[in-house]
């Protein structure tokens, strides 16, 4: 299929809503590179460059060009609000289907299958979903024209945020056809990560990597073990910062006792979490309204959110590895001169990490007993029965589930609202990965200390390093 460079630019400032527009380094070639179908393609760039930009524009011109609609895949749909309107301002009908807006899905599947959707924007989770596959996917799968893969480093469980349903998307990728158009996105892939995804995105896979430097931003670590000298710090820094930011915590609790905390001392700001339902797209236009000086939030604002003039980022607690650091810190200074990433390290931060990742996958106990109460009920269970037969959380029942469920092949299966054993055993790979995993998560977090310990100036070098980046044109601040 021909591109057509002066439509592909008019869309990009229709979008922008800049007039004067024009493509960053390498946006143009990704865009050609899908719409001509030269194969499949993998682009790592940074936070900010434009990477639905990329997709956005494709699907616009595929479609014009009489080509089938587009699926994204995206474990971040809640947080996609402002692309999906600069999409809409190009005149791309796009659509979610996801776990918020179940009362639309039925006019989101007719709207499909009538050709009134150019893409359609899915969680990852929706693969696993019997009644989305067979409804909605199965009458469009012949047509789609390409699969876009959103933050592709999810994929890989060597990624700082492998999310287990991604895992699915290995399976259907090996079905697809060897041609059809296939456009996965990230900001944050290594080598060992980007070695991941071509096997399991294909070897054919095309690789647009760009520089992982932020210039913009000033980088600083400062260590207060308490949380009373960090909480002074920010009620005296708040005072005199220019702009607006986000304040990142490692849980919901220190995100609200924060908040509450600087409100008393008269600042305006608000906690997000992913408790704050309802409240979340009122609470991030009011970031991007400059109407609140800062959100103080959890990674629940996390990969997704772009307001390209937020002047701060500031971390309460140091974050687990230096891949999710790099994400959320990468939220500031995108379209500004000069903007600030400030991270506190605190005493507490060590032992919440550590619960994090001692928690990441169940134990073999706790295995053991779901697949015995399984294998008690020939006709199975439901999660709230299986409750009642096992000692354990209904988290910690459904994370086992949850991982259980996405092996292949599965040991259980869901039949309706009932869990059953199914004829397969769970293979040892699954105790290798976790062990695996939990010793790659304390690298990871060594290496955030290691950081932390950085003199000024030398942040940035590191964090390129540990990407596996090109440190060399990183310059000092001034």
């Amino acid at each position: 299929m021909a591109y057509d460079p002066k439509h592909a630019l008019e869309l990009l400032r229709i979008g922008s809503g800049r007039a004067d527009a024009t493509f960053r380094d390498g946006q143009e070639d990704a865009i050609r590179h899908i719409v001509e179908g030269k194969g499949r393609l993998l682009v790592v760039q940074k936070t900010g460059w434009g990477k639905s930009f990329v997709y956005f524009i494709a699907t616009k011109l595929l479609r014009d060009a009489g080509a089938g609609p587009a699926l994204l895949i995206s474990p971040l749909l809640a947080l996609m609000r402002n692309q999906i309107a600069a999409a809409e301002r190009m005149g791309v009908r796009a659509a979610t289907i996801n776990s918020d807006n179940m009362d639309d899905w039925t006019a989101v599947e007719g709207k499909l299958a009538k050709g009134e959707i150019d893409i359609l924007l899915i969680s990852p989770e929706r693969l696993a979903n019997e009644r989305f596959r067979t409804q909605a996917l199965a009458g469009i799968a012949a047509q789609i024209s390409m699969l876009v893969i959103d933050e592709a480093h999810c994929i890989s469980d060597w990624g700082h945020d492998f999310r287990p349903h991604y895992r699915l998307l290995e399976r259907i990728v090996k079905t697809l056809p060897p041609n059809l158009r296939l456009l996965a996105t990230t900001a944050t892939a290594n080598n060992r990560v980007m070695e991941d995804l071509a096997a399991v995105l294909g070897p054919k896979l095309d690789v647009s990597r760009g520089d992982l430097n932020r210039t913009s931003l000033s980088l600083q670590t400062i260590r207060l073990p308490s949380q009373a000298e960090r909480l002074a710090w920010l009620a005296g820094q708040l005072a005199t910062l220019q702009g607006h930011g986000i304040i990142y915590t490692l849980t919901v609790r220190d995100a609200n006792q924060v908040a509450q905390w600087l409100k008393t001392q008269g600042f305006n700001v608000e906690a997000y979490t992913g408790e704050t339902g309802d409240h979340r797209e009122q609470l991030e236009q009011a970031l991007l309204n400059n109407q609140v000086k800062a959100l103080v939030a959890t990674t629940a604002l996390g990969m997704g959110y772009d307001k390209p003039d937020l002047a701060f980022v500031i971390h309460y607690q140091m974050p687990g590895s230096v891949v999710a650091y790099y994400q959320q810190v990468g939220r500031a200074g995108r379209a500004l001169d000069s903007a600030y990433g400030v991270l506190l390290s605190g005493q507490e931060e060590s032992g919440i990490t550590d619960w994090f990742i001692r928690s990441a996958f169940p134990t073999r106990q706790e295995v053991a007993d779901v697949l015995g109460a399984l294998e008690d009920e020939p006709n199975g269970l439901s999660v709230p029965e299986l409750l009642s037969r096992v000692n354990l959380s209904k988290g910690r029942v459904d994370k086992t589930i949850a991982l259980l469920s996405l092996e292949a092949p599965a040991p259980i299966a869901k039949q309706g609202s009932k869990w059953q054993l199914t004829a397969a055993t769970l293979s040892e790979a699954f105790w290798e990965r976790a062990e695996r995993l939990t010793a790659l998560r304390r690298d990871e977090h060594q290496q955030m200390q290691d950081y932390v310990s950085l003199p000024f100036g030398e942040h940035m070098g590191f964090l390129i390093r540990a990407l596996d980046g090109d440190p060399s044109v990183v310059t000092e601040p001034a």
